[in-house]
């Protein structure tokens, strides 16, 4: 059983970290776009109501689940690859930028999200700038996650060619 545990947490983020990722990259590049087009016509009541509070659930804890899968998968390796050492470089620098973005989604993204969705009373003032400051994290993840994915792929494969 205990050789089956790298497999089950290696499959366990690759599902979540797909599932996190899939939905940052929905929220970028489908939803904000389809929000400013819903709002000019009136329509957005469907998806800020519906949609956008159940993606949020899952994006959020898809973000968590990745992180903790992938820091169970680091096993032994996790003090080396977030401090940058031992041949835990290329992976430790993914595991960096997959924890930015981690705390990017919970510190920035959803509080301004509720605040956004009407899920915490805020002025019209205060949900501008909540809009502003969610894209802005929301599109750093977006930027982030093409390093991240990089050096997460780099360093498997550096580790399996190290035989770790």
């Amino acid at each position: 059983m205990e050789a089956l545990m790298p497999g089950i947490a290696r499959w366990l983020h690759v599902i979540f970290g797909i599932t996190w990722i899939g939905l940052l990259y929905y929220f970028n590049l489908v939803q904000m776009a389809a929000l400013k087009d819903a709002g000019a016509d009136g329509t957005a009541a469907g998806i800020t109501k519906h949609v956008a509070p159940r993606a949020l659930f899952y994006f959020r804890w898809s973000a968590v689940a990745t992180w903790l899968a992938g820091a169970w998968l680091l096993g032994a390796g996790f003090v080396d690859a977030f401090l940058l050492r031992n041949g835990m470089e290329g992976i430790g620098i993914g595991a960096w930028l997959g924890t930015i973005m981690l705390i990017n989604v919970w510190h920035f993204i959803w509080p301004n999200q509720k605040k956004i969705l009407g899920m915490v009373p805020a002025t019209d003032e205060v949900k501008a700038k909540a809009r502003r400051v969610a894209m802005l994290a929301s599109r750093t993840n977006m930027m982030l996650s093409i390093p991240m994915l990089f050096f997460m792929a780099n360093g498997l494969s550096h580790r399996a060619a190290l035989g770790l």
